[in-house]
């Protein structure tokens, strides 16, 4: 075995072999709220690691037969469904969570974490799989050859690939056969200063987007007043991505 291969299965028995205890222990919970961005950032302006860009998300707000944050995202990024339930592109879904002792269950929206540490760009083995200094996890499709090494390392299983020809893509969103994607937190919304699609069609406003490093954002002030839960935090990712309710 390659010293590759042997790297690839260290992470697969760190990150997925632990994948189980998901269902069983951590619950996610949708909450999308979005706050206008306070400005846009120029197109020469290169991203700052003095912001980090997250949700948080209630899982109490989140009714389990609304999926208008799915259908926005599917809309906004041209994602285009085969009639393959379980492997067509899908940058966010709806998941149930119940509690095996209490039978208690909630319904939340799941999508790429944004994790500052993210295993999927460790794993990569030409640099398409990147996180920008605002915390925001991308895709270079340019240089993504479908190794789907990534896909291997995620423990939230947040990435798909794509196996069809494309058609009517959106210019914002470029996709292509053979490589892998996910979440981009609406990336091109956030650097004009708007909120990804996600949070803005939540009707019950269960999806909170902001600035995670400004002490003053909504965001920022709930999270340090307000319990929440990193989904899996003993894999010690530092998540984009929080959950009250869960």
């Amino acid at each position: 075995m390659s010293d590759q291969d042997n790297q690839i299965d260290a992470y697969r028995r760190r990150f997925l072999g632990q994948g189980a205890a998901l269902a069983g222990t951590v619950i996610l919970a949708p909450g999308l709220f979005l706050h206008t961005i306070a400005r846009a950032r120029p197109a020469e302006e290169a991203a700052s690691s003095e912001v980090r860009w997250g949700f948080l998300i209630d899982a109490n707000k989140c009714a389990a037969d609304c999926d208008k944050c799915v259908t926005a995202c599917s809309v906004e990024n041209g994602l285009t469904g085969f009639g393959r339930p379980e492997t067509d592109a899908q940058w966010i879904r709806k998941v149930t969570v119940r509690d095996k002792a209490t039978q208690h269950s909630v319904s939340l929206p799941l999508m790429c974490q944004h994790c500052a540490n993210p295993p999927c760009v460790d794993v990569c083995p030409t640099g398409a799989s990147m996180k920008r200094a605002d915390g925001i996890v991308l895709v270079d499709k340019h240089t993504c050859i479908g190794c789907r090494y990534c896909m291997m390392a995620c423990p939230y299983k947040a990435r798909s690939f794509i196996h069809e020809d494309l058609t009517n893509q959106k210019a914002h969103a470029p996709r292509g056969k053979g490589t892998v994607e996910s979440c981009t937190l609406c990336v091109h919304r956030v650097d004009r200063g708007d909120i990804p699609a996600c949070a803005e069609a939540c009707p019950e406003k269960a999806i909170l987007f902001g600035n995670l490093n400004d002490p003053t954002s909504e965001i920022a002030q709930r999270l340090a007043s307000e319990p929440s839960t990193q989904i899996r935090g003993d894999f010690g990712l530092d998540l984009g991505v929080r959950y009250q309710g869960i």
